[in-house]
């Protein structure tokens, strides 16, 4: 895999930007996101759909998901979101906490306590 992004909105092509965000640092847009990936050099872009959670997401979380995705993606580590016991460990690291302001350090923090909580999962 090549690259990784999360975006907002109804339609993958009209999600140029981050997404709006509220007040309290929710997604406001209730229409989903989606997962953009480019699995192959030459492209072969994927995008996948999602629009089930019951709330808005924290912009926070999605940013720190994205982040984690990323830091997979470039580490070759990718497989182990196949795992669901890592996956709801490092997800259950990620979640929660304040909503502060985002830096690529805070990113980068969130992450590797995430990968340090959710351990090296299955071979």
């Amino acid at each position: 895999m090549t690259g990784i992004r999360l975006t907002w909105g109804k339609r993958p092509r009209d999600t140029t930007s981050r997404g709006a965000y509220t007040l309290k640092g929710m997604v406001a847009d209730r229409d989903g996101g989606w997962l953009h990936m480019t699995l192959r050099d030459p492209y072969e872009d994927h995008q996948l759909h999602f629009d089930q959670h019951t709330r808005p997401y924290r912009a926070v979380d999605a940013l720190r998901l994205e982040a984690l995705l990323r830091r997979l993606t470039d580490e070759g580590r990718l497989r182990l979101i196949g795992d669901p016991e890592w996956v709801g460990q490092a997800v259950a690291a990620l979640a929660g906490g304040k909503n502060r302001w985002v830096t690529d350090g805070s990113l980068d923090q969130a992450v590797a306590e995430a990968l340090e909580a959710a351990g090296t999962g299955s071979p």
